[in-house]
């Protein structure tokens, strides 16, 4: 029985690692995609977790097969394509840690992954099945994501969605929204970023935002991330916010799928039908803590936080956890 299975994206980020003695520009590879991340994390809370999903049988796939397995995230479902190259994403950071992507996928070989490529076994012995919206930009890899998730509800495992949108990817944002309420009609978890909030719902103010999203879905828990102003839980008729935490960050890849993998951690060890004001503060914060520990690293997979990293974080913060 796996804790956690998480289909979608498998990639490597090309992240800025300074500038050669001829002044060209020096690039880290460092393996990424926001399933994997999220996996990455529950992995280092001590949770069972398998990814399912496609990378190309090239020298980039074979490195993102090694590094699953030499982290612990479960790679027995992880295709490769013999005629299409894995994805790569190339990170350029911005003053304030931000970030702007380039992405080679034209196609990669995250989008050939087909339904019956989709282990059904795996996902009926899953507690929660984590998808977002890369997994939905075409037809063929929309298909695979959407019977693997039907799977999942019919086995009674809990859907966390996180919509990670990167317009580029789409061939329209009417598409971008289209999947991403397909996503909210789906899940029992959402995580979702201030941005997303805005752009799918059009309401500059969060808190209508997400009124809207409960009126219309009925979503037990949304998570909502707001960079380093911190993040809100939505839960029945309560609303928790909690301040992010201040550090100097180098880069933030990664940082909500850190919140997010802390999050389903959490919620494994707690009944998502009886959270208490004080469960929310408590995630939120181990959630937040966890989030700002890997913006103080390059890359995501393998910079995530240990769980006793991010308690002696608490500590030295004056938090009691």
């Amino acid at each position: 029985m796996y804790d956690v299975a998480a289909l979608g994206e498998l990639l490597i980020d090309f992240t800025e690692s300074g500038k050669s003695e001829q002044g060209n520009q020096l690039l880290e590879v460092n393996p990424g995609g926001a399933p994997c991340n999220v996996l990455a994390m529950l992995n280092n809370l001590g949770k069972k977790v398998a990814f399912i999903g496609k990378v190309g049988q090239d020298m980039f796939g074979t490195l993102l097969k090694h590094t699953l397995d030499e982290v612990g995230i479960c790679s027995k479902n992880l295709r490769m394509d013999p005629e299409v190259r894995t994805t790569l994403a190339f990170v350029h950071t911005l003053p304030d840690g931000d970030r702007e992507f380039s992405f080679y996928r034209n196609p990669g070989a995250d989008m050939m992954l087909r339904e019956e490529e989709v282990d059904l076994e795996l996902i009926r012995n899953t507690k929660i099945f984590h998808f977002g919206t890369l997994s939905m930009t075409h037809e063929g890899v929309r298909n695979a994501t959407k019977k693997a998730i039907c799977c999942a509800k019919e086995a009674g495992a809990m859907i966390s969605f996180d919509p990670n949108l990167r317009e580029p990817l789409w061939e329209s944002l009417d598409l971008a929204k289209e999947q991403m309420e397909y996503g909210f009609r789906q899940c029992d978890i959402l995580k979702i970023s201030d941005n997303e909030i805005q752009f799918v719902t059009g309401q500059e103010d969060y808190d209508k935002g997400i009124r809207m999203l409960q009126e219309k879905y009925h979503i037990p828990l949304i998570l909502l991330t707001m960079g380093k102003e911190g993040s809100r839980a939505y839960y029945k008729e309560m609303c928790v916010e909690k301040a992010g935490f201040c550090v100097e960050a180098i880069e933030t890849t990664g940082a909500g799928d850190t919140f997010c993998g802390c999050a389903l951690g959490y919620l494994l060890e707690h009944n998502l039908e009886q959270l208490s004001k004080e469960d929310l503060e408590e995630l939120l914060t181990f959630a937040n803590a966890g989030a700002a520990l890997i913006t103080l690293k390059k890359g995501a997979i393998r910079s995530m936080p240990k769980k006793e990293e991010i308690r002696k974080f608490l500590e030295d913060q004056k938090i009691d956890f």
